[in-house]
């Protein structure tokens, strides 16, 4: 049965979903094959004609992958298989030399390495995409005001560019840490069976230290059969972080989309998309909403990656095939939910009336904490105005009136707050700390990382 899974013909990009086709792990496992025959010729093990020739058939151009399978339903070794079929197409004494001095996990190790390589360099991309559209919305979003909440409920105030500007701090973090870890993910090995690299005699050292720095990775200093799979336990860990954090977005996406709160919604194509089968009127944020599922099954790979860095001695197989699922799924899953969150932002629509209007509802109560401590600087102790506050705030609530005009009423407090002065410290717009500094401070910090200006 063909396309039986959704990442067959639902989700993920082309090029993310080339770096991991099979036709990708193919051909660069016969790049790592050329690059270790480049090596020996490099030391005189074998001559430059022989590396040539093998660097010329390392290609899919040349070997066919029909015949590999062939090979592999015989041989039941797919690497082996390859190398056969590499060996079939040298002209010359050049096949003799494919694979020297190799064991078969100095060829896929390497070669996957080469696929993290390309898949993180995509992350990244995608990483900075959606600093930048983050970068343009806190800009734009400064100085709209907007309930903060905290446990649901609501809080003080903030600006809907603030909240922007804490998303673009994480994903500036997401990025300082795809780049940190890169070189230690991108790690090959060339060193044998168990890691002593007797095959390749005196020359190991160099012939590995030449094969990485052709290829463009960095290497296993002390090796098993593998590469370590720490490696790979923490590039995952990574990548389902960054799937974390999108998820969170989303989430406050799903939420702000609410009916009673209304605060930001998903663009919607009122003259042709459907949100529901039945409920006509439906608006549904379900780009976020996808995006917090795929998170999920993201986070889903971390147990089985964590579970195949335990290998037996210097190495069992119970790790293969575990990661032909893990990588692939995580890579190309959490680039679908980058670009899609990047969509959805660029997209967002906010409507800052509705954030006014959810300010206004709360009859001045998310203003308590501001007038709390203008009564401090009146010359009350700190936990009488809290009390003072506090009542007066459940009297409002209790009586469902404005906060302002309980306080105007009594009597503790005339000679203390004038009504210019209980006004004025409840308008939500002169309580909003350091929040347009901050967003100005991030704004200026994706730029520089990005070295370019946001618009």
């Amino acid at each position: 049965m063909s396309n039986s899974c959704p990442l067959d013909y639902r989700y993920g990009r082309a090029d993310m979903k080339a770096v991991f086709s099979e036709e990708s792990r193919i051909q660069n496992q016969m790049n790592v094959e050329a690059a270790l025959a480049r090596a020996h010729a490099s030391l005189g093990t074998i001559s430059e004609a022989d590396a040539k020739e093998i660097t010329r058939v390392a290609s899919l151009d040349v070997v066919d992958v029909a015949r590999i399978k062939e090979i592999e339903s015989e041989t039941r070794h797919d690497l082996m298989a390859m190398v056969k079929a590499m060996t079939e197409q040298c002209k010359g004494d050049a096949g003799k030399y494919v694979h020297l001095g190799a064991t078969s996990n100095d060829i896929v190790d390497t070669a996957t390495a080469l696929q993290i390589k390309a898949a993180m360099e995509i992350i990244l991309k995608d990483v900075e995409d959606f600093i930048y559209t983050l970068a343009v919305i806190a800009k734009r979003e400064r100085d709209t005001l907007e309930i903060g909440r905290t446990h649901a409920q609501f809080a003080i105030p903030i600006t809907f560019g603030f909240k922007i500007a804490g998303y673009i701090a994480e994903m500036i973090r997401h990025r300082e840490r795809i780049i940190e870890c890169m070189p230690r993910a991108c790690a090959g090995k060339m060193a044998g069976a168990v890691g002593t690299g007797a095959a390749l005699g005196k020359n190991f050292f160099e012939i590995q230290k030449r094969v990485m720095n052709d290829l463009g990775l960095t290497y296993e200093p002390a090796a098993t059969q593998v590469v370590g799979r720490d490696r790979y336990t923490e590039v995952i860990c990574l990548i389902a972080n960054i799937a974390t954090s999108i998820e969170r977005y989303g989430t406050e996406v799903r939420n702000l989309q609410r009916s009673e709160i209304g605060e930001a919604s998903e663009f919607f194509d009122v003259k042709k998309q459907v949100g529901s089968s039945t409920m006509a009127q439906k608006r549904n944020p379900m780009n976020s909403e996808n995006c917090c599922g795929l998170a999920r099954v993201i986070r889903g790979f971390v147990t089985p990656t964590f579970e195949s860095q335990v290998l037996w001695h210097e190495r069992d197989l119970s790790n293969s095939s575990t990661e032909r699922f893990t990588l692939p799924h995580v890579f190309i899953l959490t680039d679908e939910i980058l670009k899609k969150m990047n969509w959805i932002f660029e997209g967002l629509e906010v409507h800052s009336d509705k954030m006014l209007e959810n300010i206004e509802s709360s009859r001045g109560l998310v203003m308590a904490e501001p007038l709390m401590m203008k009564l401090t600087e009146k010359g009350i102790g700190r936990q009488d105005a809290h009390e003072i506050i506090r009542e007066s705030s459940m009297v409002a609530e209790d009586q469902k009136r404005h906060l302002r005009d309980v306080l105007m009423e009594r009597e503790d407090l005339k000679g203390v707050l004038t009504k210019e002065e209980i006004v004025a410290t409840m308008d939500a717009a002169n309580y909003v700390g350091g929040a347009r500094e901050i967003v100005d401070k991030m704004v200026e910090a994706a730029e520089n990382i990005l070295e370019k200006k946001v618009e």
